[in-house]
């Protein structure tokens, strides 16, 4: 049980360290080529073209920018709490990455569904509740006193 408990708070913290260097890597456009199907999907979606129209490059970049640092952000914050509270199995950290990220999901996947960017809850919200939810549903046991 230990072991286990070890490995998925390791995933946890190691994972969303990765996700926040991608978050910063998004944000100063440093990614480009990794999101190129990404962005030929939203110009899809937004314009019917393969590519974000010129006019509007501008704008998407400056996006990136806060958009990148606030992941980022968020990604930090919960490596810090898998590092420490999560990995002391306080209860309170278990419960703070459910309700904060539980909150993102459905807002996001809400909006992206509405504005038909399914592909995004699909593939990347569903990967980010994966990789947090299974570290939860794993090491839930651990957590009870």
């Amino acid at each position: 049980m230990k072991t286990s408990f070890i490995f998925w708070q390791r995933w946890l913290v190691y994972s969303s360290l990765f996700l926040a260097v991608a978050a910063i890597l998004f944000a100063f456009d440093l990614s480009s080529a990794i999101f190129v199907h990404y962005d030929q999907a939203i110009a899809q979606i937004f314009w019917q073209t393969p590519n974000i129209p010129t006019d509007v490059q501008a704008f998407r970049k400056f996006v990136a920018g806060p958009l990148g640092g606030t992941i980022a952000c968020a990604y930090i914050l919960l490596a810090y709490l898998a590092w420490y509270p999560f990995g002391q199995k306080e209860q309170w950290a278990r419960n703070a990455i459910m309700v904060s990220f539980g909150i993102w999901f459905v807002t996001d996947s809400y909006i992206c569904l509405k504005y038909g960017v399914n592909f995004q809850v699909y593939l990347i919200n569903g990967l980010s509740l994966l990789q947090k939810a299974l570290p939860i549903i794993f090491t839930w046991k651990a957590f009870k006193k």
